[in-house]
């Protein structure tokens, strides 16, 4: 055995995984996970679908679960799980219908409001 290699192994931090620490600051900051979903939906609105589903991935694991959004949006568990995946492909319709089911679910509003967008230089 070698004592250098288990002190080294003993001696590590013990890393939380990235996904873990955000589940647990949406459970515990509900403006959090309301800031998370607000993002989701700006991500889709510039075309950033993969990073929108991550997000709304995240806002379900720390707040409902998918059993329970299974359940307010008639889509089979493992459907949606596969949707909220990084290599997903949801419709739009589906998309919606899981913002929609979460502002419900999370007591959440979201509003959309348009601006104008920034003139490219013209000097």
């Amino acid at each position: 055995m070698n004592t250098r290699h288990a002190q080294t192994e003993k001696g590590r931090p013990v890393a939380t995984p990235f996904q873990e620490l955000v589940t647990k600051r949406v459970q515990q900051e509900p403006e959090f996970g309301a800031a998370l979903l607000e993002e989701a939906l700006e991500r889709l609105v510039v075309n950033d679908v993969v990073t929108a589903q991550l997000l709304l991935r995240d806002v379900v694991n720390g707040t409902i679960g998918f059993k329970s959004l299974a359940s307010a949006t008639g889509l089979m568990e493992k459907s949606l799980m596969r949707m909220l995946s990084a290599k997903g492909n949801p419709q739009a319709k589906n998309l919606f219908n899981i913002i929609h089911a979460l502002q419900q679910l999370n007591d959440v509003n979201l509003v959309i409001t348009a601006s104008p967008r920034e003139k490219k230089g013209s000097g």
